[in-house]
């Protein structure tokens, strides 16, 4: 677990961070957005003992990072992509960690297969792409099968398919009961990937918690010829106690909130009206990242610009 307690960075003058508090939970992937200069690098660094912190704690597992035993088996960290030195092989590199963590070279050539690096592993890394050294540099965070990771644009010069294996094995690390904060402005892909977000501008916590509950509830468009007879029969139901919202959006479609697709299908055909296409609506990171940032007095029951994925369709 990670706890960060009124957590506070000053450089001079400037104030990095400011009173912050939040938790990571063993289990979920964590997203930890913000714009840039919000102070999360600054954050993770100080997660990680590299920078003091001014005033205010920050714990792994309880302990401040100094203060772990063998803080490789504990915490993996990814910041930069450019950690490797150039006149070393991407084996070389990982040997030397190893090294210094006591881990084997049976270790080292699990990892170099698992990010697929066996092929490059003895080609000097100053050549390497930008992907490339953020594979070597997670296969360096993995080295010591840390309980906890936290990554800083781990994504960042990844191609489609390596985006999509950092997702699933990210994910199968989290369900093994691992903690992973990760850090990135590739808003999509932390979409597909985090249980919870962090949000934090200019150095203080604009929210905290679950994705699902702070961007709200996902809508359905639902596109009929019958649409002023199916919103008096959708106001006029009453399934979980509150009728549902429904919105005319033009065209013969409503926006409904409060009431799923089959539900919403089922209350069509009961009435015989006709339904052409139904589309949940889910909740876009992105607009709720822009909305926080941009407006610090945004309450979580706004509703936001949705991304549409079409659940079903009638005739």
């Amino acid at each position: 677990m990670i706890e960060v307690s009124h957590l506070t960075k000053r450089y001079g003058t400037v104030t990095a961070v400011r009173d912050l508090t939040f938790t990571v939970e063993p289990g979920v992937v964590t997203g930890f957005l913000g714009p840039n200069g919000a102070g999360k690098t600054t954050t993770m660094r100080m997660l990680t003992g590299l920078v003091s912190p001014t005033s205010g704690t920050a714990t792994i597992d309880g302990r401040p990072y100094g203060q772990l035993r063998r803080p490789s088996r504990t915490v993996g960290a990814v910041f930069d992509a450019s950690a490797s030195h150039p006149g070393h092989t991407a084996r070389d590199h990982l040997r030397v960690y190893a090294a210094m963590g006591g881990y084997p070279d049976s270790r080292v050539t699990e990892l170099l297969d698992l990010l697929d690096l066996t092929e490059a592993a003895d080609r000097r890394t100053r050549g390497f792409s930008t992907g490339m050294r953020q594979r070597l540099n997670l296969a360096t965070a993995l080295l010591g099968y840390p309980r906890v990771l936290l990554l800083d644009e781990p994504a960042n010069g990844l191609d489609p398919e390596g985006m999509l294996w950092l997702r699933g094995y990210l994910r199968r690390l989290a369900d093994e009961g691992r903690t992973i904060l990760i850090s990135s402005h590739v808003l999509s892909e932390v979409q597909q990937l985090v249980d919870d977000v962090v949000v934090i501008r200019r150095g203080e916590l604009l929210a905290a918690g679950p994705l699902s509950r702070l961007a709200g509830p996902p809508a359905v468009l639902v596109h009929s010829p019958d649409a002023d007879r199916l919103t008096t029969v959708l106001r006029g139901s009453r399934a979980d106690g509150d009728p549902p919202e429904v919105e005319a959006v033009g065209g013969g479609r409503l926006r409904v909130r409060g009431l799923d697709a089959p539900g919403i299908a089922d209350l069509a055909a009961a009435h015989r009206l006709r339904v052409h296409e139904l589309v949940t609506e889910h909740p876009s990171l992105e607009h709720l990242f822009l909305n926080l940032t941009n407006d610090e007095h945004l309450t979580n029951d706004e509703h936001l610009t949705n991304d549409k994925a079409v659940t079903t369709c009638g005739t």
